[in-house]
């Protein structure tokens, strides 16, 4: 098991994290398949939350264009710091790094168009808090795609019902889209 503080992996895992990633995504290049099947738009603000070393958030930075914004999300500073690598190296500068406090990523009421919370919501303690952060950020009309990560659809799907701020609208083998549940601010 992976040692964690407070949902953060140790620096040494996080980098075996980051060259087995490196690694299937040479092997098993799908990535890029992938993301085409999350509705992503020019223009559009995207979050990659638990972004790790950036394997989606470089395709995501290119999807919205130059008109659109990333929010690379991480606990982990590690993870801010390749993805600052990966902007360099391949000219995007609509990514912005932002390192998240436990649960709290900073980020503007309602910013994004699309959150993303790709093979990290098995590791998540808290996933009512987490959830609750993660509808906090999306648009009343954004959407919110998660997957599975490490543990059974069953599980995944009971811990989106009790958070209460999501609906399931559209799943897949791959992923499972949201919208969040109507409420009225205070």
């Amino acid at each position: 098991m992976l040692e964690r503080r407070n949902d953060r992996m140790s620096d040494f895992s996080f980098r075996m994290m980051a060259v087995v990633m490196k690694l299937m995504d040479w092997v098993w290049p799908r990535l890029d398949r992938r993301v085409l099947k999350f509705g992503i738009q020019p223009g559009m603000t995207v979050v990659d939350y638990g972004c790790g070393p950036g394997r989606y958030t470089r395709r995501f930075a290119r999807l919205v264009g130059p008109q659109g914004k990333v929010y690379a999300v991480d606990v982990q500073e590690l993870a801010l710091g390749m993805v600052g690598q990966e902007m360099v190296r391949n000219g995007l500068q609509n990514i912005v790094p932002t390192l998240a406090k436990g649960y709290d990523c900073g980020l503007p009421d309602e910013c994004a168009d699309r959150v993303f919370a790709l093979d990290m919501f098995f590791g998540v303690s808290q996933p009512t808090a987490f959830l609750k952060e993660l509808k906090r950020i999306t648009r009343p009309d954004g959407v919110l795609v998660i997957d599975d990560g490490h543990q059974s659809r069953a599980k995944t799907l009971a811990k989106i019902r009790a958070s209460g701020e999501w609906m399931v609208y559209e799943h897949n083998d791959d992923h499972l889209k949201c919208r969040p549940k109507k409420y009225s601010r205070q």
